[in-house]
């Protein structure tokens, strides 16, 4: 099989697109493949779609779920088609409302709307308290003062057991005063578990958890991960979160063609 690819760094979280039509049934096995191309690097794969004719691009991720970074990659790849569009509408898989991307061609910058916590609760997993975060479709469970590792993340997946819907989880493991983090995501449908780069909805989700006693305003936060920074930021009225974006870098290889 050949296939036309893109791939894309948002700060650093590989993400492969496919830009050739694929059946949903065969995405898991074709993604699994791709991320097992050494030069890639990839940590997750996105399938190109048909566009509706309400917005200017549609793109599913491998297992279903949302994400932050790819939404914020592939908007700056549909802004390059569109011939340099500062702003694109998406479809994303993982979302039930049409997202906006804000792109920067000349900076290298694309900014994306991001879901607001559709539930945000305290949870204690092997004696460490932290934040559970539903971003709907995907879940984070925030916290401090653990020293990453793929056991924390066992010990804390049971947690994730009664959220509906969910495509994707991840750990979260926050260094609020290096303002620094590394995530640890599993995507359900694919069974991978990546030590991701980067993670647009986790940068969202300590955002939230950072300004969990925050009534009203805004708050605002760039975090360095393992291989690129994301900012997030949050709006906060009433205590809720009304409004979530994450923004960074973004960088595009040329289109390219793989046999698998």
């Amino acid at each position: 099989m050949e296939l036309n690819i893109l791939r894309a760094d948002p700060a650093g979280n590989i993400t492969v697109f496919v830009l050739d039509p694929v059946e949903k049934a065969q995405r898991a096995a074709i993604a699994e493949k791709i991320m097992a191309i050494p030069a890639l690097k990839a940590e997750q794969v996105g399938y190109a779609c048909a566009a509706e004719d309400d917005v200017d691009g549609h793109m599913e991720m491998m297992g279903g779920e949302f994400c932050g970074n790819a939404t914020r990659a592939y908007g700056m790849y549909i802004a390059q088609q569109k011939g340099g569009l500062s702003s694109v509408r998406l479809r994303v898989s993982g979302c039930d409302h049409v997202v906006t991307a804000q792109v920067d061609l000349k900076s290298g910058t694309a900014r994306a709307e991001m879901p607001c916590p559709r539930s945000v609760k305290r949870v204690t997993v092997n004696g460490h308290e932290g934040t559970l975060v539903d971003l709907t479709g995907i879940a984070h469970f925030v916290v401090e003062g653990v020293e990453p590792s793929e056991g924390f993340f066992r010990a804390a997946e049971s947690i994730f057991s009664g959220i509906a819907g969910l495509d994707a989880c991840g750990v979260i493991f926050l260094d609020a005063e290096k303002r620094s983090m590394t995530p640890l995501v599993k995507v359900i449908e694919t069974d991978s578990l990546v030590w991701e780069g980067s993670c647009g909805s986790g940068s969202v989700a300590c955002a939230v958890a950072q300004s969990e006693r925050m009534e009203n305003g805004g708050f605002s936060c760039e975090y360095r991960q393992p291989a690129g920074a994301v900012r997030a930021s949050v709006e906060r009225q009433g205590g809720n979160v009304i409004a979530a974006s994450i923004g960074g870098e973004v960088t595009l290889d040329e289109p390219m063609r793989i046999t698998l």
